[in-house]
């Protein structure tokens, strides 16, 4: 039997029928008489804390936009500075700053005046406060909340000796337990680990994945539990430490093989406390529960963006669902009526139920960033969080006879039984129900001592291969695993024998890797004569220091190793060439910004970094860490859809990188998404957050692919596909200042795409002309602009071919449209499509008539250009075609504007034969 192996939830309601208080009022050593314990009516207790700026918000000049004082937390709107929001909370932690780092590299107060809040004091006001809850027999329950990068696990997990709330909370409760040795106690301590990710819940003590996930069920005793979720006895903090170690290592595995970051992903960490009182034959129980959430970070409506394909997918569902619970439960405390509290919504809030609003006391520290960039979702953690505190938990000590259960359990499947008689096949659910009893009873029923003895023959396994892993990094060069999660960084390594050494997906390699591009066998490392060469097999992906390679290729210590879509390492070469390295430098956001450098892409690509005043352009900044961290994305978007067959390919783009508007100004960069059809040449352009959206979902069906379900979808569900669309292929800019002066212009000007590359020649004329369209002479230019005013002035605008489309070049069923404003005209003009031809001739007329030219109008002529766009067409002219004005088809026409005053704007058709 695999006693580390069990039925558990995670907060328990240990069911004894009745409960005690924590000292119990005792008839007789064999009878003892159990006093009922009245529930503790509590809210959750919230705790904000506010974390110094990070590298990119440094490099972004950031502000801080967070003061806080005493409990009170306020945030500054850095669009209206006057437009403060002040919340209060049970604690407020400011460690954004006045703080140093001693000689353990510990980040402390720096003085005695510092307001710095410490990994120390941090524990003693949360984590001191759940072990003595534990001890009462309490059930206990920390969530960290807020958005990706706020620093919810350095609060929870810590860095190196900066240790977080939970190795603190497990340290001194072995501590204590040591401090208070009796001689009819026992004590019993269990420790569980799990991630849910995508509604699929993973044992992270487990080393055999289960397909789909363990299966969260529920019973009248327990409540909701994860099914087969490991339950590891320890009796020492040395053990936890270790199994928290594993416990990262399977989670890092599994994020690269399952394609799953960390950041959305939710850690639970459940630590079972029971106190034994032999004599009284008395168990008081406390489940302590400790909870990473996922990132909190706030998208863009994908119906805003205009994706046809739903928001919020499964990965999503717990953070989204969580918040429904908080709401209604806030709602409910402050006396409105709710109809359901939505726990069963998603798997998170089924195992979260006992803590929100239920048998627990809860605490929730809400991390945020101090930066003025992340405005927008501090300002919606600190929201959330105002609505947790609100929240009335019904907490009671769970303590009662130890033999009570066991009786209980054993009478109700005895009833069980019974009722399977006259049930036939609709009695599975009640069978199934014996046999989750059966379970809970033969556990119950070892001896501690027993699961004890088991544990021990693991952890000594364990602590041997730790010793082998120590011996190892002395003898051979190493690959080190960077992951996106600092917190799942450096935890693999995979050891560079004498020899070769194959790495890939299939289990006969030395070196197994699983993840996305990883072929069965994707490289060979070789080491010979004190040095490590690394060879790709076939199409096996390699990329070292930001480059491709095909060759065999020689490795120097701290190389940058990219295998597969996004498989980071770090080579760390012999003991001798290894020196007080930082490897800390080496971070996730260094090896994508390698990439891109290599790629031709980096910082400087998107223009002047600094502004007028020497400091950094954080929308600069902005754009280019978007980049970076889009970059892995895409890579694992292409590999998805060579493995699903669907033929797309995908790549980054910056939209406007080259482009100004009317007036010569840079437009807003931002980052986009061109999707190729290799078949076909369709293409379509997504925005940041269309792609991260159908991101989740792509890696939903392709989860299902490796799990060998079926993966057959209709179009409309098809997250790979979309309806054809209309693309901006580019601009041109013709400068309007002749027209102030009455002189015609003739351009053949260049159509720029967003890169500042050719797409086609535009020949276009602006002509002055009189009342019966005769073109102006020289005769009628004027010496000062200023002479026009007050009078009337007309010309027409005349499109006459475009030449050398690459666009209609690279594909027979392509079209374009030209479209241009003009003005303050709030209605785009387009010409006619035209379909096929590399050179087609536009023939486009639109007449402008002004009566009464004004400073307004002139000052537009002399400083603005008018912005013709090139759109792309494709499939059939049934298809993406923009509306243009066209009265009669059948006759050439051309278009008057009237500008009465210059305020007043009125359109008329003509047509001529």
């Amino acid at each position: 039997m695999d006693t580390g192996s069990s039925c558990h939830k995670l907060v328990h309601f240990h069911l004894p029928t009745t409960r005690i208080l924590s000292k119990p009022c005792l008839e007789s050593q064999e009878s003892p008489k159990v006093v009922r314990n009245m529930p503790s009516y509590d809210s959750v207790k919230v705790a904000v804390r506010v974390r110094p700026f990070s590298k990119r918000e440094k490099d972004a000049s950031s502000k801080c936009v967070i003061s806080m004082k005493t409990n009170c937390t306020t945030i500054c709107d850095p669009k209206n500075v006057g437009n403060e929001k002040t919340f209060k909370f049970d604690l407020a932690y400011w460690s954004h700053s006045e703080y140093l780092k001693n000689t353990e590299s510990t980040l402390v107060p720096d003085g005695s005046y510092s307001r710095y809040a410490d990994q120390k004091t941090v524990f003693q006001d949360l984590g001191q406060g759940i072990l003595d809850n534990a001890w009462q027999g309490y059930n206990a329950t920390l969530l960290a909340y807020g958005q990706t990068g706020s620093g919810k696990s350095y609060s929870m997990i810590g860095y190196g000796t900066n240790r977080g709330i939970i190795p603190l909370v497990c340290e001194e409760l072995f501590r204590a337990i040591e401090n208070n040795q009796e001689k009819n106690k026992q004590y019993q301590v269990t420790f569980s680990m799990l991630e849910i990710y995508n509604e699929q819940v993973t044992d992270l003590l487990s080393k055999t994945k289960k397909s789909g996930g363990l299966k969260v069920r529920e019973d009248q005793h327990q409540g909701f539990y994860v099914d087969g979720l490991k339950l590891v006895p320890c009796e020492s903090y040395a053990q936890i430490e270790r199994l928290i170690e594993q416990g990262k290592k399977i989670r890092t595995t599994a994020s690269t093989s399952m394609n799953a970051s960390s950041s959305r992903s939710h850690m639970v960490i459940t630590i079972q406390f029971k106190q034994i009182l032999l004599k009284e034959d008395i168990t008081k129980q406390s489940s302590i529960n400790l909870v990473d959430l996922a990132g909190s970070e706030r998208q863009k409506s994908s119906a805003s963006e205009g994706d046809r394909l739903r928001e919020g997918t499964c990965v999503n569902l717990s953070l989204t669902t969580l918040g429904n619970v908080i709401s209604a439960l806030a709602e409910a405390a402050m006396g409105k009526k709710v109809l359901h509290i939505p726990y069963r919504d998603s798997v998170l809030t089924k195992l979260l139920q006992s803590a929100l609003g239920g048998n627990s006391r809860t605490v929730m520290i809400a991390a945020i960033s101090p930066a003025d960039i992340c405005y927008e979702e501090t300002l919606s953690t600190l929201r959330y969080a105002e609505r947790a505190k609100k929240i009335k938990n019904k907490a009671i000590i769970n303590a009662g006879p130890t033999e009570r259960l066991i009786k209980e359990l054993k009478a109700e499947n005895n009833k069980l039984l019974s009722r399977l008689a006259g049930l036939g096949n609709s009695g599975k659910r009640q069978l199934s129900g014996c046999y989750e009893n059966e379970l809970r009873i033969q556990t119950m029923q070892i001896t501690w001592e027993h699961q004890l003895q088991e544990a021990r023959k693991e952890w000594e396994q364990q602590y041997a291969a730790i010793t082998q892993e120590r011996r190892m990094m002395q003898l051979y060069p190493y690959l080190l695993n960077i992951n996106e999660d600092p917190q799942l960084s450096g935890v693999l390594k995979h050891f560079i024998q004498e020899g070769a050494s194959d790495v890939g997906q299939d289990p006969s390699n030395v070196i197994t890797l699983r993840g996305l591009g990883i072929l069965p066998q994707h490289a060979t490392f070789i080491n010979s004569e004190s040095k490590v060469f690394v060879k790709p097999h076939g199409k096996g992906k390699v990329i070292v220091n930001g480059v491709p390679i095909v060759l065999n290729t020689k490795l120097q210590h701290l190389d940058r190793i990219i295998l597969g879509s996004n498989s980071a390492y770090l080579y760390i070469g012999f003991p001798a060439e290894r020196g007080p390295d930082d490897l800390c430098r080496f971070d996730y956001d260094f090896f994508q910004s390698e990439l891109a450098a290599a790629e031709g892409f980096s910082v400087d690509t998107l223009g002047p970094v600094h502004n007028k005043e020497g400091k950094p352009d954080p929308s600069v900044l902005a754009v280019f860490h978007d980049f970076i961290k889009l970059m892995p994305l895409v890579a694992e978007a292409n590999q998805m859809s060579e493995e699903l067959s669907k033929d797309l390919k995908f790549e980054l783009k910056v939209k406007n990188l080259a482009l100004t508007d009317s007036r010569g100004y840079d437009l807003q960069k931002e980052i986009s998404v061109k999707v190729i059809n290799q078949i076909t040449n369709q293409v379509w352009i997504w925005s940041k957050s269309k792609f991260i959206n159908r991101k989740f979902l792509m890696e939903e069906l392709y989860q299902r692919y490796l799990d060998g379900g079926d993966i057959s979808l209709d179009r409309e569900s098809d997250p790979f596909w979309d309806p054809v669309e209309v693309i901006h292929l580019g601009s041109a800019h013709i400068w309007l200042q002749s027209l102030a002066y009455c002189m015609k212009l003739e351009e053949q000007t260049e159509l720029l795409n967003s890169e500042g590359v050719e797409e086609a020649i535009l020949v276009i004329n602006i002509t002055p002309c009189s009342d019966t369209e005769r073109p102006f002479g020289e005769e009628d230019i004027v010496i000062d602009p200023l002479e026009l005013l007050g009078r009337k002035i007309e010309f027409q605008i005349h499109i006459l071919q475009c030449l050398g489309v690459r666009w209609l070049k690279e594909a027979t069923n392509r079209g374009i449209q030209i479209g241009y404003h003009f003005y303050d005209v709030c209605q785009c003009v387009y010409t006619k499509p035209v379909w096929k031809n590399v050179n087609p001739i536009i023939d486009h007329k639109l007449q402008f008539v002004a009566l009464n030219v004004s400073n307004v109008l002139l000052s537009y002529l002399q400083k603005h250009a008018l912005v013709v766009d090139l759109w792309g067409l494709q499939g059939t002219i049934h298809f993406c075609v923009l509306v243009w004005i066209d009265m009669q088809p059948n006759i050439s026409s051309y278009y008057f504007i009237w500008i009465v005053d210059c305020s007043h704007l009125i359109v008329e058709f003509s047509t001529c034969i």
